[in-house]
């Protein structure tokens, strides 16, 4: 065990409330979910920023001491990478992305350049045991998360966005759907199910006017998958239905086509069912004609409402609209008459 100085702690460890004296281990158990301490190796002049516990982007380079946790990435835009099998200090890892996910990268996208490089420090160890010097390895999360336990919404209506790949508008749709809603008088609750660790998403959903947010690492979970989605879904579902708001909204990160549990969540009976409005986000005509389908002929799930790229001038809106007979909104021109028609779908009064 020894004593490092951070200067810098990722977004994803934002539940463990770590100072920047830290004590490392040089044991480090290869999971996903492992907080670990790196020095950064190089400097980068594009995607060089790391979002901090505070939600705050601060630009990291060479030299600093970073705190971030082990876990893979999948992304159709971005860096890719796998979990290590072994580490030990002085080994090399890379900055997957911007909420400090750390792992080997596989794949590098052109535009964002070469990632990070850190040289392992160690686990960053935490102290459960009060009153006693005995560390273990920290790991990412608050919650445990309930694998079984069954969909309980108490009728409370709820919204889910889904996008036909990353960066397709999903976020910027879920803030003016709920800062419409809040101008409606409503209370509203919103989560994020899917995708890699980064808060910005549901922080954004917060100043939209969100009284709750969860985010699936506040369940230990860093980068969500088929087999873990279903599951933090329900829960964060059940918690945030809990507290009894007029709508829970919650988006679903990545694509209808992707590795991050999508598919799973819409295929799960009970999660399908307690959809009261459900929004794709689509970045051309094509992709929200491809949706629709994919979304009707295999998730048996009727799309309610189209919005994203595809919907930024009329010419989209009316493709959209003579094609699919589905009404298509845009959540940047037209965020009022996009809450709207939400509310409209959900017939939910203004309060």
């Amino acid at each position: 065990m020894k004593t490092v100085i951070a200067d810098k702690i990722a977004s994803v460890a934002q539940d463990l409330a770590l100072k920047r004296e830290l004590r490392v281990s040089a044991e480090i158990p290869c999971e996903e979910g492992i907080v670990v301490a790196v020095e950064i190796l190089n400097n980068k002049a594009t995607y060089n920023k790391l979002e901090l516990t505070s939600g705050r982007m601060a630009q990291l380079k060479r030299g600093d001491v970073v705190v971030g946790a082990l876990g893979h990435r999948n992304a159709l835009f971005g860096y890719s990478g796998h979990l290590p099998t072994s580490l030990v200090p002085g080994d090399e890892l890379q900055i997957l992305n911007i909420g400090g996910v750390m792992g080997i990268c596989d794949s590098v996208n052109a535009n964002f350049g070469q990632p990070f490089n850190g040289k392992v420090l160690g686990a960053v160890l935490d102290f459960p045991y009060l009153g006693e010097r005995i560390g273990v390895p920290g790991r990412v999360g608050a919650e445990p998360l309930q694998t079984d336990t069954p969909l309980q919404t108490n009728g409370v209506p709820v919204i889910a966005l889904a996008g036909t790949c990353m960066d397709s508008g999903k976020t910027a749709a879920a803030s003016a759907i709920v800062s419409r809603l809040r101008h409606l008088g409503l209370t509203v609750d919103a989560f994020k199910a899917t995708g890699v660790s980064l808060r910005r998403d549901i922080l954004a959903m917060e100043d939209a006017g969100a009284r709750n947010t969860a985010i699936f690492t506040d369940y230990g979970v860093v980068a969500t998958t088929s087999e873990n989605g279903p599951a933090v879904t329900r829960t964060m579902l059940n918690q945030l239905c809990a507290e009894r708001p007029d709508v829970v909204i919650f988006e679903l990160g990545d694509g209808l086509l992707g590795t991050y549990g999508v598919e799973a969540i819409l295929m799960d009976p009970e999660i399908s069912k307690a959809l009261s409005c459900l929004v794709l986000c689509a970045n051309d005509p094509v992709g929200a004609t491809g949706g629709v389908d994919i979304l009707r002929n295999e998730f048996k799930l009727e799309t309610d409402l189209v919005t994203g790229p595809a919907t930024d001038n009329d010419v989209g809106c009316n493709i959209i609209k003579n094609r699919l007979n589905i009404p298509a909104i845009n959540a940047i021109t037209n965020a009022v008459e996009l809450g709207d028609a939400v509310a409209s779908i959900l017939k939910l009064e203004q309060a």
